[in-house]
């Protein structure tokens, strides 16, 4: 692992391949780095693992979810049953389109 200095006078762990340099306001700094020490993380190991924590919950919302088997079976019935034609619906897209 290398370590530099970062323009703020930082020392930042440099064991990935990506650097990444945040500026911060001195309020946030301080936050991040007591909740890192009181973690017995380092600052770059607390922000890596809280913001993947984030982005991967965030990325699951919008990719994956989760069914019990009743659900699942709720949910391929429906999508394996024909199209209906709903009426309304025909007759909403049957419309012209506002000025």
């Amino acid at each position: 692992m290398t370590r530099r200095l970062s323009q703020e006078g930082v020392w930042l762990e440099m064991s990935g391949q990506c650097p990444v340099e945040l500026r911060v306001a001195p309020a946030d700094d301080a936050l991040l780095r007591e909740a890192a020490r009181l973690s017995g993380e380092s600052l770059s190991r607390f922000l890596l693992d809280s913001g993947r924590e984030r982005a991967e919950r965030l990325l699951a919302d919008r990719t994956r979810f989760v069914l019990g088997e009743r659900e699942w079976k709720t949910l391929t019935a429906a999508l394996d049953r024909p199209a209906e034609v709903r009426s309304g619906v025909a007759e909403l897209f049957g419309r012209a389109r506002p000025a």
